[in-house]
């Protein structure tokens, strides 16, 4: 054990003097090492951030959620150009739902709108995020009220110009001031403020609650017209925790398919989306990310083991007189192998370690620039990368610590002399 160390110990020094004496050299060939490891990691990396934002903003959410919309959250077998022609879900046809369908915990209608402008006196919260729900929305998602309350039912079917406020758009307006009861002005009329939500992460809203303000789906119904396709109108819907959800999307398709008069021989024109499928189809969509990522970054790092590949031969022909005195003085052919094998490792991972240096630097630039994305590198992928370097070099190597082992230690002093 203790000869593998000395081993591991002079190839670390070989490897260095490598560096100092021949920078460029060096440099050049541990390029294609650095720009595939950086490119592999941060492609895991961003992937992994994405998938955590995305997933983030679902998670206040139960995985058994639905949501009715004329929109697939997957793969489905119906054309495009028929999609097109599917009708929004209407308010009438929740409120149908909502009196007909069993085993229904909760079940909101939600349109999905542009951003706004909020003011109060002097001040202004610009690109405010407009969660236009149904009042049931907020046992859905569980919200949390640090002041005042939510609206209810009777405020949310009467179209009650009331608004609840996400923590950070309170505090543009009113700073650390009592807000409830205040007027804002959103949609150029007066809103009543009843309600501040906690401060909180990200939301099935896209962004942040934080960055969002709550208002009755009434309210933006008469604004943007019952029947207005650019909201985008959706029924989400949450099950008892006891529910068949098989059985709850069968009979809710039923419900809908009679209250529209579809025939037996049509088709749906609307999906049942769960949100379990939607996670399923995001973990499909990074895989195949990945996959490219890594086919792409695999080109660098084939151009980098040929990098390292080239500096071993050239390690082992500048110290051929240096192995025919060792072999001479007794050094077997494995502790010649294990030399270079191990100075290639080195030199590899030295590549890899300035790679994931600069995904490293690229995180924290891309965390400053993005606001709320936080990019994610983990210690998983700094464990891949480093772990994909030290492969390459045993790769690269393995050939030129051969050649170097089956030197005959006459002809190897003589050639060195």
């Amino acid at each position: 054990m203790l000869i593998y160390l000395r081993v591991l110990k002079e190839s670390f020094f070989f490897a260095i003097n490598a560096l100092k004496n021949n920078k460029l050299r060096t440099m050049l060939s541990l390029l294609g090492v650095t720009i595939g490891i950086f490119s592999i990691i941060a492609v895991l990396a961003a992937v992994d951030s994405l998938e955590k934002e995305i997933k983030g903003s679902l998670s206040a959410l139960d995985n058994r959620t639905m949501i009715l919309t004329r929109f697939s959250f997957g793969s489905n077998e119906v054309p495009q150009w028929k999609r097109e022609q599917f009708p929004d879900v209407s308010y009438e046809e929740y409120e149908y739902l909502s009196r007909s369908v069993p085993e229904v915990s909760a079940m909101s209608y939600v349109l999905n709108v542009p951003p706004e402008n909020i003011k109060y006196s002097d001040k202004t919260a610009s690109d405010v995020g407009i969660a236009a729900v149904s009042a049931e929305y907020y046992d859905i998602e569980a919200l949390q009220i640090e002041e005042g309350r939510f609206f209810n039912m009777a405020e949310s079917v009467s179209g009650t110009p009331v608004v609840v406020l996400g923590h950070d758009v309170y505090e543009n307006l009113f700073g650390s001031r009592n807000a409830l009861g205040e007027q804002v002005r959103l949609y150029g009329r007066k809103f009543s403020v009843i309600g501040v939500l906690e401060k909180k992460g990200a939301s099935l809203f896209g962004g942040s609650h934080d960055t969002n303000v709550f208002v009755p789906v009434n309210v933006v119904r008469r604004i943007y017209g019952g029947s207005n396709r650019g909201t985008f109108p959706q029924i989400v819907i949450k099950p008892e925790p006891d529910a068949d959800t098989n059985e709850l999307i069968a009979y809710i398709s039923q419900q809908l398919r009679n209250f529209r008069g579809l025939r037996r021989d049509d088709i749906n024109n609307f999906f049942v989306n769960q949100l379990e499928g939607f996670t399923d189809l995001i973990d499909n969509m990074t895989g195949q990310l990945n996959f490219f990522g890594l086919i792409i970054s695999g080109f660098s790092l084939l151009v980098g083991g040929f990098g390292i590949a080239n500096i071993m031969f050239v390690s082992v022909k500048e110290r051929t007189n240096l192995i025919g005195i060792q072999k001479s003085l007794g050094a077997k052919n494995k502790f010649i192998l294990f030399q270079f094998l191990f100075e290639a490792v080195i030199l590899a991972v030295i590549g890899g370690l300035i790679g994931l240096f600069l995904v490293w630097l690229a995180s924290l630039i891309v965390s400053q620039f993005t606001g709320s994305f936080e990019f994610i590198l983990s210690t998983w992928n700094m464990f891949i990368g480093t772990a994909v370097s030290a492969v390459i070099g045993l790769i690269s190597g393995i050939v030129p610590a051969i050649s170097a082992s089956k030197l005959d230690p006459v002809e190897a002093i003589r050639t060195g002399m």
